[in-house]
């Protein structure tokens, strides 16, 4: 044996040798360079497109997949990166011949190679000289080897040029059935017809009489047909019992050729492999080096390049014949990738790239036998009704595994639709021993293991196959199902378990088989829409939207990048709703300006100067273009408005034009700028400050918007803020249309086409409507002009509506608009901008809700607990207000609490950032952005649940409005489209009743599959649980305010308390209350805990 191995070795060596020698002299030899793949495209379906996407991955190559309409639910198109559909409305086979269709998605994606895998194109030449004509690599041979190969008759005749033996057979493919008849009278029968342009089976047919030529040779064409798109023929003598053996090649581009020896596929059913193995158990040494030799021979007489197999009939007497070349990649490659160790998956793509056999360590003296493989095709076929193939959905699946034991599949899950347009092949099972009877065991075992239900499998006859003794033997041919009746002996499954869930689902559909006196069925549940006001500022991106603002930042950026971009700083509170310390305010503009933002409108809601300069210094740092603005109140028109007089307005211009900013502008958020007021304190900017640009924004709840910004644009102003037509007046801004029609033609005129306003406004219109819930029109019908007197600012306005509706207030809102009156006089008369704005309104709801006027309010204030907002804004947490603050509602309310003087972010430390980004490592377990640390900088407790709430669900950008706002309907079928490539297919199942729990079960169809999850339905829970109220005439029962949920609680049972201290902490919409203790005593039980939602006059405590 040693003395073999080395006169093997030699022969070989000297074989290099030569072929280099060869190649050297050559003067035509191709110069090929290495050009590496980045993205491959499978043309293909099933297991075989994720086995290429598998390789493709470990070798860092992106992958794209493509496929048909029926094919939606399919596991190789969320297994590839990027996904494309294909021959829309074609048939399902077709699809995936659709040459055009698959070149324009290669082109269109910037693919640079394409695997065909096996069947459907991969052996169609014009499909490879498409791809190369596209400039799209193929991975597999050249257009004209496939062409070659293809053509079993000109195959035939390149194997019999170079000395390999063939079986008799026409020379080019019959065009009639009279050609087939001459054969037969030539040869003799038994005879065989084969596709021309294709294999695995298809358009196959052996004839044993006259009597059966015309209708398999009519079967045989219409087969071809359907499956490779041309019918054409060929006849064989055909070979009775023979072994298939056939025999793995690998070429490169500069000659080279290697074999990695045979698989023995000769147990097969109506020429279908059934289960293959590696190597061919008992194969005679000699013949094994004729069969590989012959194969090297017949690849190096044609050229051949990539991954290809040469099959080949071998008789009972040892002799061989050759019957085709696959120019592609096997089903059964698995095998000897098992027994060679050999990836030829990732040998193919390299060999595409340009690197030879050599450089990839590929070298026939390298290449051993390792052991034994058998692979069984696992397909969705009743062998107890001659294989007929199962359709429907996959109820159970559970695979066998472990050592020795490789799976190949796609549609192998629970869920998964069979349907009956494709291969039946579900599975393949690939078993690894060290020999031909270990490796029989081990897919035993694995088969044993197997549970699939709901569609009927060829496990049962498999496992037959793997216990029969012949198979053990190894002495298995063609004719081995055929002579082995035993093999359909097959044991029924006992699938106790699925019948008994199929019992329980018809009950729970159906009801009771047996009939019972009372019939119930379920009812269908809708969604709740939540009633609260959906924006895009800061917080509510996070709180409602559950979208990353910084995100949103971000994809604007990307898609509008010639367009500036503004946003609102609300000076040292930044986009807050309180003081923060300076290092955060000006780290958040360096960031928003990295992130893409170029102007900042800063400014303060009490007007409070220092806050406004920390703003505009912070902006400016960050490089952003400063936009200082003054926020309206009051009437400069009006004499007896004294505190907010013309004179006001100029000196605090004149403070911010020598801070520096660049652009100047007026925020009327109320809307109180009458036309009067407007030319009178525009045009006075305007005289003061010639050069600089104005900026004038306003609302239009009095419905005298437009007319004032005619006004603003007649005294001076160089910009107006307006709103699409279908988006405009009322607590929004002026009309757009109104204002450029109002101007057209005159020396005003903005130049804006209507017709551009009215596509614009179109579009808004129907946005709009996706936002009926919480549109102002649901509970206003139009402007209103007491605004002069409220002075309510317009986005509050609405948001206080929603408020009061949602805190069962919608009937008394005419007393929240007099009570916001009562309470803004009561906090001094402040500027009305978020947040002093906030303050206001808590403050009147506050009042209303425990009817109370303002003599009340003031008289009880050292009892009263306040709403948080107003005693942090009296402990002078956002700035000074204008004439500073009330007394003596401030010295009762505040009583011992701290106060801060001056502007609040100068006595605050600066925040450790770093420490804060460790914080957030620990706590969310993945990687932070300085986006992120200052989220959670801004809004600590908003951004945890935001992180929390997207670690569980999500990416909820991805929905659609309806769908994010409502969900969607049962039966309802829609897409989700997570990125290009990226799409969910989904439909909405059905939801069960309610459980112990207070949960229900929902059911969904995601790309097929069924999937059900378990929600807690909190509106019954809430009717399940029955909280005590407390009892107005008990001093130390202590109820909730009004409406909220507990967001902290801040004694314990048995805790010493005195009077005014805090207890709990409610919140309400973006209201927050503290609950304080009305008198002295010791708690006797805490009803309530933390995010436990209450009703107003729920108790929350008792004290003794």
């Amino acid at each position: 044996m040693l003395k073999f191995q080395t006169v093997r070795g030699s022969l070989r060596l000297l074989a290099i040798r030569r072929t280099s020698t060869a190649t050297a002299a050559s003067p035509n030899v191709r110069r090929l360079e290495y050009k590496p793949i980045k993205k491959v495209m499978v043309a293909n379906r099933g297991e075989i497109a994720i086995r290429v996407f598998r390789a493709c991955t470990e070798l860092g190559i992106r992958t794209v997949a493509v496929y048909s309409e029926q094919d939606t639910g399919q596991m190789h198109r969320q297994k590839a990166d990027e996904a494309y559909l294909i021959g829309r409305g074609l048939a399902p086979v077709q699809a995936y011949l659709h040459i055009p269709d698959i070149i324009k998605v290669a082109k269109e994606n910037n693919v640079d190679a394409v695997h065909p895998g096996y069947g459907f194109l991969s052996e169609r030449a014009d499909f490879a000289q498409a791809c190369q004509d596209a400039g799209v690599r193929f991975i597999g041979p050249s257009p004209e080897v496939v062409r070659k190969m293809g053509d079993k008759v000109e195959a035939r005749a390149i194997a019999i040029a170079a000395g390999v033996p063939v079986v008799p057979g026409t020379d080019a493919p019959i065009t009639s059935l009279h050609e087939a008849h001459e054969f037969s009278n030539t040869y003799g029968f038994p005879i065989i017809f084969k596709a021309a342009y294709g294999g695995g089976g298809r358009g196959m047919r052996v004839v044993h009489s006259y009597e059966e030529l015309e209708e398999n040779y009519t079967r045989a064409y219409s087969e071809a047909l359907a499956a490779f798109g041309n019918g054409a023929l060929f006849v064989e003598k055909f070979i009775e019992k023979p072994r298939h053996i056939e025999v793995q090649i690998l070429g490169d581009q500069y000659g080279n050729i290697l074999h990695l020896y045979e698989r023995d596929c000769s147990i097969q059913r109506r020429h279908q492999k059934v289960v293959e193995i590696a190597p061919a158990a008992h194969l005679d040494p000699q013949l094994r080096t004729r069969l590989t030799s012959d194969s090297v021979k017949l690849a190096k007489q044609v050229g051949y390049e990539n991954a290809g197999t040469v099959e080949f009939l071998v008789d009972r007497h040892g002799k061989h014949y050759f019957i085709e070349v696959n120019s592609r990649l096997q089903v059964e490659h698995t095998v000897t990738e098992e027994i060679t160790d050999v990836d030829l998956v990732h040998a193919q793509i390299h060999v595409a790239e340009g690197r030879s056999l050599p450089d990839l360590g590929l070298r026939q003296e390298n290449i051993r036998i390792n052991g034994c493989a058998i692979q069984c095709r696992v397909t969705t076929e009743d062998p107890a009704r001659s294989f007929q193939p199962d359709t429907g959905r996959i109820e159970v699946f559970r695979s066998g595994e472990g050592m020795g034991i490789r799976l190949d599949n796609a549609s192998a899950f629970q869920g998964a639709v069979i349907s009956p347009h494709y291969d039946s092949l579900l599975v393949k099972v690939i078993a690894h021993g060290k020999d031909h009877p270990t490796a029989a065991t081990k897919m035993s075992r694995a088969l044993a293991e197997f549970r699939v239900r709901g569609v009927k499998t060829n496990i049962p006859f498999l496992q037959n196959v793997l216990n029969n003794q012949q198979f053990l033997a190894g002495t298995v041919d063609t004719q081995f199902i055929d002579e082995n009746p035993e093999l359909f002996q097959l044991r029924p499954a006992q699938n106790r378990a699925q019948k008994l869930l199929h019992y329980l689902g018809h009950v729970m559909v159906n009801g009771p088989t047996t009939p019972i006196p009372v019939k119930a069925s379920p009812s269908p549940t809708d969604p709740i829409v939540p009633v609260v006001p959906i924006g895009a500022t800061f917080d509510v991106a996070m709180r409602f939207l559950y979208e990353c603002p910084w995100r949103r930042l971000q994809e604007l950026r990307e898609l509008v990048p010639n367009i500036p971009f503004q946003m609102l700083l609300r000076g040292a509170n930044a986009v807050g709703y309180t003081n923060y310390p300076d290092n955060v305010v000006f780290k958040f503009c360096e960031v928003a300006k990295e992130n893409g933002m170029d102007i900042f409108r800063v400014f303060d809601s009490l007007n409070y100067l220092p806050n406004l300069l920390l703003g505009m210094e912070a902006a400016g740092s960050a490089g952003g273009v400063v936009e200082a603005a003054i926020s309206y109140t009051g009437d400069v028109s009006d004499p007896s408005r004294t505190k907010y007089s013309l004179q006001y307005y100029m000196g605090l211009a004149e403070e911010l034009v020598r801070a520096g900013t660049h652009i100047l502008c007026i925020k009327d958020m109320a809307g109180l700028l009458k036309p009067t007021a407007c030319t009178m304190l525009v045009s006075s900017l305007r005289d003061r400050f010639p050069d600089l640009p104005l900026h004038i924004h306003t609302h239009d709840t009095s419905g005298a918007g437009v007319a004032a910004m005619l006004a603003c644009a007649h005294a001076g102003a160089d910009v107006v803020d307006v709103a699409a037509d279908s988006m405009s007046g009322m607590t929004s801004q002026p009309s757009m249309g109104a204002l450029v029609a109002c101007t057209r033609g005159t020396p005003l005129d903005t130049g804006v086409p209507l017709e551009r306003v009215f596509d614009y406004s179109e579009y808004w219109e129907g946005a709009r409507g996706l936002y009926a819930a919480f549109d102002c029109t649901a509970t206003m019908k139009s402007g209103n002009s007491d605004v002069y007197e409220n002075e309510i600012p317009g986005g509050q306005y609405t948001n206080l509506h929603f408020q009061a509706h949602s805190m069962g207030l919608g009937s008394k809102f005419k007393e929240v608009k007099k009570a916001y009156v009562e309470a803004n006089q009561m906090l001094g008369d402040l500027i009305k901008v978020t947040p002093s704005s906030k303050i206001v309104g808590d403050l009147a709801q506050f009042m209303v809700q425990n009817g109370l006027t303002r003599a009340e309010a003031e008289a009880q204030a050292e009892e009263l607990s306040f709403p948080r907002s107003v005693v942090e804004f009296l402990q002078g947490y956002i700035g000074i207000p204008h004439g500073g603050f009330p007394e003596p509602l401030r010295s009762k309310v505040l009583k011992d609490l701290p106060r801060v003087e001056g502007r609040p972010g100068a006595s605050l430390p600066p925040l450790d950032l770093q420490a804060l980004e460790k914080e957030l490592t620990e706590r969310h377990g993945e990687e932070v952005t300085p986006e992120d640390v200052l989220s959670a900088a801004m809004y600590p407790d908003v951004f945890a649940h935001f992180k929390d709430f997207t670690a569980t669900f999500g990416p909820l950008d991805s929905l659609n409005t309806r769908l994010f706002l409502q969900g969607p309907k049962i039966a309802e079928e829609f897409e989700v489209e997570l990125e290009r490539g990226k799409t969910l297919h989904i439909k909405a199942l059905a939801i069960s009743d309610l459980n112990r729990a207070g949960q229900r079960q929902v059911f969904f169809e995601l790309n097929g599959q069924l999937r059900s999850i378990l929600v807690k339905d909190t509106q019954a829970m809430k009717e399940m649980h029955f909280h005590p109220k407390a009892l107005k005439d008990v001093k130390g029962q202590i109820g909730a305010p009004m409406p909220g949920k507990v967001i902290d609680i801040k004694v314990a049972a048995g805790a010493k308390v005195t009077k005014g201290q805090p207890l709990c902490v409610l919140s309400a919409m973006k209201m927050e209350t503290v609950v304080t203790s009305p008198v002295e005593g010791t708690v006797r039980k805490v009803h309530v805990t933390k995010d436990m939602t209450l009703e107003g006059d729920d108790l929350i405590l008792e004290i003794e």
